[in-house]
């Protein structure tokens, strides 16, 4: 009886170590040690089968039975499901090919593509499989898990290119003779409030930050609308967090506010200002009042404004987002925006290993939407086009006083 203890352990020992071939061999070893009603012993001992010991056995004699590096004879084991199946795989393909390519009569076309939602409509199919084979099978075609990639950009304007070129061109025209370059657009609007913050941040186990469940907009204490300017030859950065409306006026005064507070002082011989925005928003290029607004702070300033526009649908590009916004999101990560005040700190808080720095404040001004543009306001703003899209490119110069 000890022997057949023995044996147990010597198995329980070796267990994952032995694979199913030497499992068998060593089963079929020590039942020819034992000799009669060693087989039964060593079964019940280790719980391997009566046939596959004597089939251990029969290959312990005729060793080349099985070949070398194999576990099973040729031709042995279970046949895969695939094998079994002819269709199972062509029918996932299927299923994977027509919700792809947007089929609108597809039987997944508006469900989670999911591996066991997968498993369900080959099951309806009269397949049987389980979401496990599913996996495997989707492993073996070459899919994956896969998160949206934001790179699609539209249609693209055949002078895209070329507007890169010229906006870059006056940029380093700019620089090179020291006169100020900003890039300029607007953060996304945020909650005021004990609202989730997306990101982690390390705190003590279990006691992570109590904020509310539903993210629906406390009336008392509104969005607040971050404008940034970005100072491109400085590495610095200026951000007004205004309380009302993401207008046109908002955002030059934002811009009058950094050429008072920092723009001046650093830049004392400025005669001219580049800006570089998107297309669109409350610094579009189509918009009437943004150039009535730069022409009153040319006016007020005695500088030479040019301003250039990103090609539509090409915001990534500009230098602010990946200079100045992605940065503030990170250092605010996982805290909750609680006041106003809590927004302007957090922002003024960043910084970075190159030596970003950056300002911030509250705007406290109402700034009403829908102002119109009459024909002769615009009519009286001194703008002049560059020869190369004037439409995106154009300068707005200080006009003299009137008399």
């Amino acid at each position: 009886m000890g022997g057949h203890t023995e044996i147990k352990e010597r198995f329980t020992v070796l267990h994952s170590v032995l694979d199913e071939r030497s499992r068998r061999l060593l089963a079929a070893a020590e039942s020819q040690v034992i000799g009669r009603g060693g087989i039964s012993a060593v079964s019940r001992a280790t719980g391997v089968s009566r046939q596959v010991i004597r089939r251990g056995m029969a290959e312990l004699k005729e060793p080349a039975a099985v070949m070398p590096g194999h576990i099973r004879r040729a031709g042995g084991g279970r046949k895969k499901i695939v094998d079994q199946d002819r269709s199972l795989r062509s029918d996932l393909e299927s299923l994977l090919e027509s919700t792809t390519r947007g089929d609108p009569e597809a039987p997944l076309r508006w469900t989670c593509r999911s591996v066991r939602n997968l498993t369900a409509e080959l099951q309806r199919l009269n397949h049987t499989v389980s979401h496990q084979v599913v996996a495997d099978l989707l492993h073996e075609l070459g899919y994956s898990l896969q998160a949206n990639s934001k790179t699609r950009e539209g249609s693209h304007h055949p002078d895209r290119n070329a507007q890169f070129e010229h906006l870059n061109g006056k940029v380093k025209w700019c620089l090179a003779r020291k006169q100020p370059v900003i890039s300029v657009d607007t953060k996304k609007k945020e909650l005021v409030g004990d609202f989730k913050n997306s990101g982690r941040e390390l705190r003590p186990q279990g006691d992570p930050e109590q904020v509310r469940v539903h993210d629906f907009i406390d009336p008392e204490l509104g969005r607040a609308t971050p404008y940034g300017i970005y100072d491109i030859g400085r590495n610095t950065g200026w951000v007004s967090v205004g309380v009302d409306h993401d207008t046109a006026e908002f955002a030059v005064e934002s811009i009058r506010r950094w050429w008072r507070s920092m723009g001046r002082e650093a830049y004392p011989q400025a005669a001219r200002l580049l800006i570089t925005a998107d297309s669109g928003g409350s610094n579009g290029s189509r918009l009437r009042l943004w150039k009535l607004e730069l022409q009153k702070l040319a006016d007020e300033t005695s500088l030479r404004i040019a301003v250039c526009h990103f090609p539509p649908g090409t915001s990534k590009w500009n230098k602010i987002e990946h200079r100045l916004f992605s940065f503030i999101t990170q250092n605010w990560r996982a805290k909750p925006l609680t006041s106003f005040q809590v927004i302007v700190s957090l922002i003024a808080a960043t910084k970075t290993a190159t030596g970003l720095k950056v300002h911030s404040e509250l705007d406290t001004r109402t700034y009403p939407p829908g102002i119109k543009v009459s024909d002769r306001e615009v009519a009286r703003i001194d703008l002049k086009p560059d020869k190369f899209h004037g439409d995106w490119n154009y300068e707005i110069r200080p006009r003299k006083p009137e008399l």
